[in-house]
């Protein structure tokens, strides 16, 4: 069967190379649909779907943004446009992978369509700005970045290099015999983690596995706690373990791990099974501008490095109230299908016996923070254990199967 492969791209700015990477993609076999996103002057090849076209089902007139309307409106029209049009070729299944091709105002634009199209779909996009910070047009999609080298505009031997590769790519990946398993009945269960949660993590899985659920593993530094957030709203994930809420603790404290405001709301806003465990609050994320200054603000209590560059020092009881009382008025959204383990010995291997953050009084206080702070719907769990021993993590899992089946027999 022929493989459908998008193309994005300002076509009149950037006729020829789209035209050189259609007949790539057709040289394999592959249809090819051009979506012309550019609203200069009309191209001077053919188009799929010409930039009128994509304005008018955005419902604007090319000839009123070619005249009046500002950079950002344009791109605005024409990303809203070309993303119904998207939608509807991935619906009518005539798109097996997208290709976008740009600079700065084009990776944007592309990507900001990319942003809005299925998990597993292929994406790539061939940028300028794919050597540095992608992470604004990556955000939490699947999208693979591919660094052009040279400007987008003008064929020559080294750019035909670049796009016949990426057309190559885009073919490869929507020849993948692999099919997606999500949506096969499976009961998927999100796991956000740490690098010092790692060890429980993985018993987690195993257990999870045994019980006959599938894991997806999220790292709970910002982006990992957004995506599986996203994924939730999506219907992907069905459950989660929320193992690791070190995302929350530089939200409040200003680390680079910093959690978006809806961390830990859409769980409880949709009703799924959640086990929430306070993972990973027993440090703050901070990134040294000189790994050999330590910061006057840390230098008078615990600290250790997570990597040359990384310092983590202990978080002290006054912040560890603070980050207690900003994941309680998060759970506000969870009603039920929730509860709260807290262990007592510990939130990660910095914090158990002989770990390097081990303060047993700035525990105690946190501790004691929690059955104060909790929101009373939500059941707490304690145990006298470090969150990574076996005996905590098997808690937890039965914890999840059972939420699991009272939510299915609730479902009758």
């Amino acid at each position: 069967m022929s493989k459908h492969i998008i193309i994005l791209a300002t076509a009149d700015t950037k006729g020829e190379e789209c035209e050189f990477l259609r007949r790539q993609i057709i040289s394999f076999g592959a249809t090819a649909t051009l979506i012309d996103i550019g609203v200069m002057q009309d191209p001077e090849i053919e188009v799929d779907y010409a930039a009128a076209n994509v304005a008018s089902i955005a419902g604007a007139d090319l000839t009123d943004l070619r005249q009046q309307a500002s950079r950002q409106i344009a791109s605005e029209t024409m990303i809203i446009g070309a993303t119904k049009i998207v939608k509807e070729l991935i619906a009518n299944q005539k798109a097996d992978a997208i290709i976008g091709l740009g600079g700065t105002q084009g990776t944007s634009n592309c990507t900001s369509i990319m942003q809005q199209l299925p998990y597993g779909l292929p994406k790539i996009m061939v940028s300028t700005m794919a050597s540095g910070d992608v992470s604004a047009y990556v955000g939490v999609k699947d999208i693979t970045m591919m660094f052009s080298v040279s400007d987008i505009l003008g064929l020559n031997p080294f750019l035909r290099n670049i796009l016949a590769n990426a057309a190559g790519a885009a073919w490869g990946m929507a020849c993948s015999d692999h099919k997606s398993e999500l949506g096969d009945n499976a009961i998927i269960v999100a796991i956000t983690n740490l690098g010092v949660l790692t060890r429980g993590t993985m018993h987690m899985i195993v257990l999870l596995k045994q019980l006959g659920y599938q894991s997806m593993v999220f790292h709970a530094v910002g982006s990992g706690g957004e995506a599986m957030e996203q994924m939730m709203r999506a219907g992907i994930i069905h459950a989660v373990i929320d193992y690791a809420l070190g995302d929350i603790c530089d939200a409040v404290l200003d680390g680079i791990r910093a959690a978006e405001p809806t961390r830990l709301t859409v769980a409880g806003e949709l009703g799924l099974p959640q086990v929430i465990i306070p993972g990973g609050i027993d440090h703050i994320g901070i990134l040294l501008s000189d790994p050999a200054e330590m910061p006057e603000k840390y230098k008078n209590r615990l600290y250790s490095y997570h990597n040359p560059v990384i310092l983590v020092p202990r978080t002290s009881g006054s912040e560890m109230l603070q980050v207690m009382s900003s994941i309680a008025e998060r759970l506000n959204s969870t009603t039920k299908d929730a509860v709260f383990m807290l262990p007592l010995q510990g939130v990660s291997s910095y914090s158990a016996q002989g770990g390097d953050l081990l303060d047993l009084k700035q525990d105690a206080i946190f501790n004691e923070a929690v059955k104060t702070m909790l929101p009373a719907h939500i059941p707490l769990i304690e145990m006298d254990n470090n969150a990574e021993d076996e005996e905590f993590v098997a808690r937890a899992v039965a914890e999840m199967d059972n939420l699991i089946k009272q939510k299915a027999k609730d479902n009758l």
